[in-house]
């Protein structure tokens, strides 16, 4: 089959293009300004993909059209394609119908850590030796891949899916999770979130509870105890089995990021325990989950804690992009003020007393319509220093980060946003840059002004020195 996928660099489309051709499909796809890594696992896998929506595409002649979830009514390729009456499916029902079909599906959801649990789980069970696929929504750094089709066994039944609850396409408003038919899921947590479609929370637990209606009685739901927003979606009806976490007396986990240790309890009883990488009780409520979800298929939780022990998280969650004039610069996916918070959190942590000045662009469609502005400074009040990239908002995000005071400043203008951080970066100082994009470049770019501007620092020195030894 051939199949032309509309929406190609986005990191569910890609790595949807990625299991299409590990299948023996010929792929090609579209999309405007594809960036790494999505560009690069494209590459590799010598997918042909080309710039922009002409109609002129369906020259490609494909055997069906894959159509992303960003694509929208009044896309030249597809009013061509509806026009001629070409076929065409999702990419969630494509999956379902070509990937997923006849497998045993373990699906991540909730509204943060769906892709490190994802990550995790995938990870326990190659360490297991069970050779998943996997569809996630970053790169495992223990894999380098976002999607992979199965491991080492081809025809392992397994696969790890980061279960979205966004739409499915412009002909399909229903999440994208409820295509996936699992057997085995996790319901990480349940916030408010993608206000583009979704009006209140209550809405976004009925689609969850549209998920849970598709679990078989001998599946397993892995929920977090501590979300009343789950509990709501569970007393809705529930016909599989379901393992809580992150109760005192029941399942939980607990650790010390200073000697990275992750201890499993249920009640008061230490079930095992390893030393791992991760920090933050966030981390260890993801690792808790998998772990779980993990057994369903067979593994045990001392096999998965020594997994974990292994484990080497993903892309872009605190990823070190490099060092210049004694800065560190790194790269975090955060965008939603709670996950903002958990991240400046755990690099506080991490570094103790050095100043943290942290770098936020509001990118996610619910950021740029203001709605959770209100609750910036509060998940800002850890950093040091804060700088705000506002030139593709409708809101005054000055006046957002106004209780912050003098220790934040708001930009348009990126370029004069480096360079007021560059200038303000001091030796042993850690930059946290946090968007859901690729944010212009923007790590490359700092680390080249700070460089730049220890080198001019430096320069300026020598003079000095020369002109007092004359």
């Amino acid at each position: 089959m051939h199949i032309h996928i509309l929406g190609i660099g986005g990191t569910f489309m890609g790595g949807l293009a990625q299991l299409a051709r590990a299948a023996g499909h010929r792929v090609t796809g579209c999309d405007n300004g594809v960036y790494p890594p999505m560009s690069t696992q494209l590459e590799a896998a010598e997918i042909e993909f080309v710039e922009g929506y002409d109609a002129a595409q369906t020259a490609f002649e494909p055997d069906c059209y894959v159509v992303g979830n960003a694509i929208s009514r009044g896309n030249p390729l597809l009013e061509e394609i509806l026009d001629r009456g070409l076929p065409y499916v999702s990419g969630p029902q494509w999956l379902a119908d070509h990937v997923l079909n006849g497998r045993w599906v373990l699906a991540v959801a909730g509204t943060h850590g769906k892709t490190t649990t994802a990550a995790m789980l995938a990870w326990i069970l190659e360490d297991a030796d069970l050779s998943p696929g996997f569809l996630i929504g970053g790169v495992p750094l223990n894999f380098g891949v976002s999607a992979r089709l199965s491991g080492k066994t081809t025809d392992s039944p397994f696969f790890v899916i980061e279960a979205d609850e966004y739409d499915t396409a412009f002909c399909d408003k229903r999440s994208k999770f409820v295509h996936y038919r699992p057997r085995t899921a996790i319901l990480n947590n349940l916030e408010y979130d993608h206000a583009d479609i979704f009006t209140d929370l209550a809405a976004i637990e009925t689609q969850f509870h549209h998920l849970v209606r598709t679990l078989p009685r001998q599946g397993l739901i892995v929920t977090n105890a501590a979300e009343g927003s789950l509990e709501r979606v569970l007393e809705r009806g529930c016909w599989s089995a379901v393992e809580r976490f992150n109760e005192i007396a029941g399942w939980h986990a607990e650790g010390d990021d200073g000697d990275g240790s992750l201890v499993l309890l249920r009640g008061e009883e230490a079930v095992g325990a390893t030393r791992w990488g991760l920090n933050g009780a966030h981390n260890r409520n993801n690792a808790l989950a998998a772990l779980l979800a993990a057994r369903h298929v067979g593994v045990p939780l001392a096999r998965g804690l020594a997994a974990l022990s292994r484990f080497r998280n993903v892309k872009r969650r605190l990823e070190v992009r490099g060092k210049a004039a004694g800065v560190t610069v790194y790269d975090d996916f955060a965008h939603h003020p709670t996950a903002i918070a958990a991240t400046v959190g755990g690099l506080r942590r991490k570094v103790g007393g050095a100043r943290i000045l942290a770098v936020l662009e509001p990118r996610s469609n619910t950021m740029k319509l203001g709605v959770m502005k209100a609750s910036l400074p509060g998940s800002l009040v850890d950093a040091d220093r804060v700088f705000c990239y506002a030139a593709h908002l409708d809101w005054d995000a000055g006046e957002a980060l106004a209780p912050l005071g003098d220790k934040a400043r708001v930009d348009d203008d990126l370029e004069r946003l480096i360079g007021h951080i560059a200038a303000v970066a001091a030796d042993g100082d850690h930059v946290l840059v946090m968007s859901n994009g690729g944010f212009e470049g923007i790590h490359a770019r700092l680390l080249a002004a700070l460089a730049a501007q220890d080198a001019r620092r430096k320069s300026a020195q020598e003079m000095v020195g020369e002109q007092g030894g004359e």
